[in-house]
C-alpha cells in the first residue's frame, strides 16, 4: 500500500485569515503542483483554546501533516509540534504573545474580512497555558526569522529556539519580506514533494 503524502497546515496569525499574503503564496505553490488539496488552511478564532480546537480536528483530518505557522501561528506551530512529535517551519514567532497581545483588549477587526470581535483578557491566560517552557525536539523545528520585524523582538525567537535549525535574515519585515523564496526550503524541511 503506498505512503500518503504529507499534507502542510498553515497556522495564520493574530487578526489574520486564510486570505493572508503567505497562505496565498503557499496555495498558489500546491495548485501549480496540483495537489491543492495537500494544503490545510483553517481561518482560526480569536479565542486561543477555539482555535487550538480548530488545529487539534485539522491535523486529527489530514493524515501525514507538518506546520507552518506565522507569528501567533508559530506561538500555537511551537506546542502542536511538541505535543503531536510534528516538523515545524516558524516565521517570525511571537514567543510569549500574551505579552504582547494585552494592549489589544477591546474591539478588534480582522485584518482581511473586517470582522469585529470584543477581545477577551481571559484570553492571554490561555495563551500561556500553551507555553512550552522548554523544546524536546528541537531538530523538528526551523524558525525563519528577519531582524527588520517591526512587531516582535527576533531575538526573543532567535534565543528562545536556539537548539533548533535557524535563519535570521538582515533587514526585512514582521510579514517576513520575500517569504516565497524560501517555501522550497520549508518544504524540504517538512519533508514536503511536491512537483510544480
Amino acid at each position: 500500500m503506498p505512503v500518503p503524502e504529507t499534507s502542510l497546515i498553515y497556522i495564520h496569525g493574530f487578526n489574520s485569515s486564510p486570505a493572508s499574503h503567505k497562505a496565498g503564496l503557499l496555495r498558489s505553490v500546491f495548485e501549480q503542483a496540483g495537489c491543492p488539496e495537500r494544503l490545510v488552511v483553517p481561518a482560526l478564532p480569536p479565542s486561543p483554546v477555539l482555535a487550538m480546537a480548530e488545529l487539534d480536528a485539522a491535523i486529527a483530518g489530514a493524515g501525514p501533516v507538518a506546520l507552518v505557522g506565522s507569528s501567533l501561528g508559530g506561538f500555537y506551530a511551537t506546542w502542536l509540534a511538541e505535543h503531536h512529535g510534528l516538523k515545524a517551519a516558524i516565521v517570525n514567532p511571537a514567543v510569549r504573545p500574551w505579552r504582547l497581545l494585552d494592549k489589544y483588549t477591546g474591539i478588534q477587526h480582522n485584518y482581511h474580512t473586517g470582522e469585529a470581535y470584543q477581545f477577551d483578557p481571559a484570553w492571554l491566560e490561555q495563551l500561556r497555558r500553551y507555553e512550552v517552557a522548554e523544546l524536546t525536539q528541537p531538530e523538528n523545528l526551523l524558525l525563519l526569522t528577519q531582524t527588520g520585524d517591526e512587531t516582535l523582538d527576533w531575538e526573543d525567537g532567535w534565543d528562545y529556539y536556539g537548539d533548533c535549525h535557524r535563519y535570521c535574515g538582515l533587514g526585512g519585515s514582521h510579514g517576513f519580506d520575500n517569504f516565497d523564496a524560501f517555501i522550497p526550503l520549508m518544504l524540504r524541511f517538512c519533508g514536503i514533494e511536491i512537483h510544480a
